[in-house]
Parts: structure tokens; C-alpha cells; sequence
């Protein structure tokens, strides 16, 4: 009699961990899928924001035709982008051709004046900076809920109910470039 309890005790230590393992992989998979929905905000706020930067400028730069096709190709194709690759390389190329954008600002002062064209570069650099954090909230989750995934033993009840890792939304490659400062 003493056997079955012991057994009965050690099938329910088991279960119970089985079950607070399953629910802390779900709890981080939602905190992962939760962050990028965040990061999707962000991007959506920032691609919302781009038609009005161009129309400023096409007001005061009305010739500048192929950087605003540019900028505007960019923004389809990172609204497009459907895997995390994908979507780095897209605002990758997005962030190269807003540059381009700003830099025919500078040769324009009345727009560099503008209250609307400085308003708009506000906020397209407050969501800039919102990005790039929600980028870190993401990303350190993805970290956690990969080392879950590969660690023991919790691998194996990952591997037993189809949990796989996730990509890391790295940095575009314009964001590691350290900026030049000229005086």
C-alpha cells in the first residue's frame, strides 16, 4: 500500500511539472508573439507617417521625383515583408531611402523651416526610438523562450508539443554604422 502512494505522489510530481512546464513555454511563446505585435504598431505608425513626410517635402522639392519612388518602393516592400529576414532587410532599405529623403531636406531651408516637415520628423524619430525599443522588449524575449526551447528538460516537452524556436529581429545593418561627424 505504501508503494502505490509513493508511486501515485511521484506520477503526480510528475504531471504537475509536465503541466507548469507546458504553461510557462505558452506564457513565453504569448510574451514573444506579444512584443513583435508591439514592434508591428510601431512599423505601422511609421509607415503611416512616411506618405506625409514626402508630400511635405514634393511641396518645396517637386523635382526630386526618384528619391520619393524610392522611399515609396521602400514602404511597400516593408509593408510586404512576411518573414523576420524579410522584414529586417526591408527597413533596412526603407531606412537608407529616408535618409536619401532627409538629405534633399537640407538643400530646401524653407522646408527645413516648415512647422509641418519639423513636426512630421518628430514623430517619424519618436517612432524611430519606439521601434528600436520594442525591437530590445522583443528580441529579449525571443532569448528567453529560445534558451526554454534548448535547455533540459524542458527541451522535451518542447520537442513532444511542437514548440520551435524564434528568429531574432536584428538591427538593420544602417543602425550598427557608427554615424560620421564632421564640423
Amino acid at each position: 500500500m505504501e508503494l502505490i502512494w509513493i508511486l501515485v505522489i511521484l506520477v503526480g510530481l510528475v504531471l504537475a511539472w509536465l503541466i507548469l512546464t507546458y504553461n510557462g513555454l505558452i506564457t513565453s511563446r504569448n510574451r514573444v508573439d506579444e512584443a513583435w505585435s508591439d514592434i508591428e504598431v510601431q512599423l505601422k505608425r511609421r509607415y503611416d507617417l512616411i506618405p506625409n513626410i514626402v508630400n511635405t517635402v514634393k511641396g518645396y522639392a517637386s523635382h526630386e521625383d526618384s528619391v520619393f519612388t524610392k522611399v515609396t518602393q521602400a514602404r511597400t516592400a516593408a509593408m510586404g515583408a512576411t518573414s523576420m529576414k524579410e522584414h529586417a532587410q526591408a527597413e533596412n532599405m526603407l531606412s537608407e531611402t529616408l535618409k536619401s529623403l532627409f538629405a534633399v531636406s537640407e538643400a530646401y531651408p524653407q522646408l527645413r523651416a516648415s512647422d509641418n516637415f519639423l513636426q512630421l520628423q518628430h514623430e517619424l524619430t519618436d517612432t524611430e526610438d519606439k521601434i528600436m525599443a520594442s525591437r530590445r522588449f522583443y528580441n529579449a524575449n525571443t532569448r528567453d523562450f529560445n534558451t526554454k526551447l534548448q535547455v533540459f528538460p524542458t527541451n522535451l516537452i518542447a520537442g513532444t508539443f511542437g514548440f520551435t524556436k524564434r528568429e531574432f529581429f536584428d538591427a538593420p545593418d544602417v543602425a550598427l554604422e557608427t554615424p560620421q561627424v564632421s564640423f
